[in-house]
């Protein structure tokens, strides 16, 4: 066990719900194996206390935190300083102290590419289709557009979200073109799905019998169709399960999870590189207890 004191530098995750996440697992395999003392904490706070959070956080001496849903977005204007991609994005997932206050970038769309780019597909014939206007959503999308998707398609059962999120890339220097659909227009929609991406916590612990797309919908997906679940907590998920049925690629969130937490904690330790093995490893070696 290690030794926790009043010297040990505390990181850590923000989100509501927080105690499904893995996120302490693959940290603290790492630190541990760079022998840092340090200490990656979950923190569950609500979207009401969010402000109080970060006081406390800078009160305490906190060095760094992942921030997850629902406050990808929220945070963004108590930061002093947002990098420029998590400006475009519009979402912030990694947070770090400096001497004028909090700053954050985002790391998720660094995650999201990671398992797609050893894929070997012709992406600018592709149709992306994202289900969910939420921050995971704005990494998707800004992930999309790197690769050179075709079309980017937004499904979501709120409109009036769905218009949002479409408007708020209007101004956006990623070269994003987005088309907005109804959640009722799925069966229109699967069959043109090249790449399916699930960003809503459908599905998620503990709630793992849930899935955003039914049996009988998945059923429609092209033949090579690529699904992806930004859910980490089962994995695979329910819909995952229902890909796989119908014979699509699946991707399921823990490289995304791994590979954007690796960046995040390159960050706040200030190094070139971290043990990304032992990160993978320690997740896996979790999920099979």
């Amino acid at each position: 066990m290690k030794e926790i004191t009043g010297k040990t530098k505390i990181l850590g995750i923000i989100g509501d719900p927080v105690e499904h996440s893995l996120s302490p697992v693959m940290h603290n395999a790492a630190i541990a194996h760079l022998n840092l003392d340090y200490i990656y904490v979950p923190f569950p706070v609500k979207p009401g206390d969010l402000p109080t959070a970060l006081a406390g956080f800078e009160a305490v001496g906190v060095v760094g935190f992942n921030a997850t849903i629902p406050h990808k977005q929220a945070i963004i204007p108590l930061l002093t300083e947002v990098s420029p991609l998590a400006r475009s994005v519009g979402a912030v997932n990694t947070v770090w102290r400096t001497p004028t206050g909090w700053a954050g970038t985002n790391t998720d769309v660094e995650g999201f590419l990671a398992p797609l780019l050893s894929i070997p597909c012709q992406w600018h014939q592709i149709k992306a289709v994202v289900l969910g206007t939420g921050g995971a959503a704005r990494a998707v999308v800004a992930g999309c557009a790197q690769l050179g998707c075709q079309e980017i398609i937004i499904l979501g059962r709120n409109q009036e979200k769905v218009a949002a999120f479409v408007a708020s890339w209007d101004l956006s220097p990623l070269p994003v073109t987005i088309t907005p659909h109804n959640w009722e227009e799925l069966p229109q929609i699967l069959p043109q799905a090249g790449l399916l991406v699930n960003c809503t916590p459908v599905g998620m612990y503990p709630h793992i019998d849930e899935t955003p797309v039914s049996a009988d919908l998945i059923q429609l997906l092209p033949p090579g169709a690529i699904v992806y679940d930004l859910i980490y907590t089962p994995c695979p998920t329910q819909f995952l399960h229902l890909a796989q049925d119908v014979g699509a690629t699946t991707i399921d969130g823990l490289e995304m999870l791994v590979c954007q937490g690796a960046a995040g904690l390159k960050t706040w330790l200030h190094r070139e590189t971290v043990p990304v093995t032992v990160m993978r490893d320690a997740l896996i070696q979790h999920l099979m207890r």
